[in-house]
């Protein structure tokens, strides 16, 4: 899962086929002390960051970094790299779902093996069936995420609210923010992957609290998105959306513009991953911002939380500098660059540290992880990219009225048996 970036990086953003095509001489590159990184546009903060620090602890490296949205990234770089010209380390995504993922990339011999580097035995259970294919680790998880509602602590306090922990509070909260000239959550349907996220921030509580093996009962056949949780989670959304609670223009208005409507204090909050929250500071520096799960029932003891390993990286298998790509996975994956990822990216060590100190923000990520109350994030587990891609549509025609909820479940079902 990934997200795009505000401001300054739209020069970037729209010229980044360009750049990719161009970056890759990671099959080919005779400069042993450069190194070509390709990285989602949500994590710029973050690889900034890392970037800086490797420079700074090895003089005379130099490395670049192109950064991409989700969709321009996932197709170039498979191009790129079934060409022989991809960069040295770039982007991969977790587990499966999508085509910049793991087990998408690994069995066409993309990816380096990185069993062997010093971070691999250090990386948790929990996270290996995401990084690992046939017990084989491929990829340097960079941090831990969540989904949930990062909203700013003023804004909140401005309506005369307080966090949600029902569902009827959350609705009612959506009058209060109303009534005092805002909205409560700011939704950016217009780009395609965030549509996604209300959809996962509620189905972790209507799919998963109940029926925590959900996922693998969907592998073996035995239940279906129109028979489940699914359809409570997508006949919420659209209660939300009847409540007043979201932006009036959904499929108007951009993800960028979203952040923006909690930066300048339009929109109470937004739901969102976790690595928005450095975002959100770029546009409101020294705001105070917070973070709550989104509920979606009327027990407060079973609202679960989307978390999971969110950025990841993995090296090219043909790299023309791999020493260098390796020493910098190995960076990457050492305390220090956890560190350094995360404490600029608002979120937290996908390899636990215990010299990290999390952004308070993160306090109910953190808690939720600890209670084991978070769910994987979905399409990590998802056996091919059609499915994710789904999501994207389907909750753009249930806001446009061009779909039903029982049309979008069928849509769903039909996308994950083409497998």
């Amino acid at each position: 899962m990934a997200i795009r970036t505000p401001g300054r990086l739209a020069a970037t953003v729209l010229t980044a086929a360009l750049a990719l095509s161009a970056c890759g001489p990671g099959s080919s590159t005779s400069d042993p002390d450069s190194l070509e990184v390709a990285a989602n546009a949500t994590d710029r903060t973050a690889m900034d960051a890392v970037v800086a620090a490797f420079e700074q602890a090895n003089p005379g490296i130099q490395v670049t970094v192109t950064y991409a949205d989700t969709d321009q990234l996932q197709s170039t770089l498979r191009t790129q790299l079934s060409s022989g010209t991809g960069p040295d380390v770039f982007t991969v995504w977790p587990g499966n779902g999508n085509p910049g993922a793991l087990q998408v990339l690994q069995p066409a011999g993309y990816l380096a093996d990185l069993s062997s580097r010093p971070f691999a035995g250090a990386i948790p259970a929990a996270s290996r069936e995401v990084t690992q294919v046939e017990g084989r680790t491929y990829l340097v998880p960079a941090n831990y995420s969540g989904i949930g509602v990062l909203y700013t602590q003023p804004a909140l306090t401005a309506i005369g609210g307080q966090e949600p922990r029902t569902w009827d509070e959350l609705i009612a909260l959506c009058g209060k923010a109303r009534a005092n000239g805002k909205v409560l959550l700011s939704l950016g349907n217009q780009t395609p992957w965030v549509t996604q996220l209300v959809t996962y921030a509620l189905a972790a509580t209507t799919v998963y609290a109940d029926d925590p093996g959900f996922a693998g009962k969907m592998a073996a056949g035995q239940v279906r998105f129109a028979d489940s949780g699914w359809r409570v989670a997508l006949e919420k959304y659209q209660e939300l959306d009847r409540a007043g609670c979201f932006s009036d223009q959904p499929l108007g208005t951009s993800y960028e513009n979203s952040l923006k409507d909690v930066a300048q204090g339009k929109a109470v909050g937004v739901v969102q991953v976790a690595s928005s929250l450095a975002q959100i500071r770029t546009e409101a520096p020294g705001a105070e911002l917070r973070m709550f799960a989104l509920p979606a029932g009327d027990d407060p003891a079973k609202v679960r939380m989307p978390g999971a390993i969110s950025a990841a990286y993995g090296v090219n298998a043909k790299s023309g500098n791999p020493d260098l790509a390796l020493k910098f996975a190995d960076f990457l994956g050492s305390e220090q660059g956890q560190n350094r990822y995360n404490e600029q990216g608002g979120t937290l060590p996908a390899i636990p540290s215990a010299s990290f100190r999390a952004d308070p923000a993160l306090g109910v990520l953190d808690q939720h992880l600890r209670a084991g109350t978070t769910v994987p994030f979905m399409d990590q587990l998802w056996p091919n990219p059609k499915v994710q891609q789904e999501p994207f549509s389907q909750v753009q025609e249930l806001f446009s009225g061009s779909a039903t909820v029982p049309q979008a479940l069928e849509a769903l079902d039909k996308a994950y048996a083409a497998r």
